[in-house]
């Protein structure tokens, strides 16, 4: 079974959509908004038992970032979030951007991400199936 997820938040170029596609192995997500979305980082994250603290989930994780791009940096803790809450796969490909983005701007982007991944996670562990938006 495949179950999509679809959301936004912010407005004007802080504007941001995120797609979730899961399945039985794995999840997909798409960040995107900005200016100009496009592709700037890929990360997967795949989930294992952690070797510090018994009982609990880590992950391990590969980044991609585009050549001068920074997404990596914003994508690669939210992709280890959702693998560790869902101990599941997770394929994650940013591309947000504002031009000449101030340390403010980046900072409102992050958490607009970040909030679009909690509303995410509380809605896949809730069971829903099919939401889109």
């Amino acid at each position: 079974m495949i179950n999509l997820y679809k959301s936004k938040a912010g407005t004007a170029s802080f504007s941001i959509e995120i797609m979730v596609t899961q399945t039985s192995s794995g999840v997909v997500v798409q960040l995107l908004g900005g200016d100009k979305p496009h592709v700037g980082a890929t990360v997967i994250s795949h989930p294992r038992p952690s070797i510090a603290l018994e009982g609990q989930i880590s992950c391990n994780t590969i980044v991609i970032p585009e050549l001068g791009h920074k997404e990596d940096e914003l994508a690669k803790p939210l992709a280890e979030s959702i693998a560790v809450t869902l101990n599941s796969t997770v394929v994650m490909i940013a591309g947000i951007h504002i031009d000449n983005a101030s340390d403010f701007e980046i900072n409102e982007i992050k958490k607009i991400c970040k909030q679009l991944v909690d509303e995410f996670l509380t809605f896949a562990c809730k069971g829903l199936q099919n939401q889109v938006i």
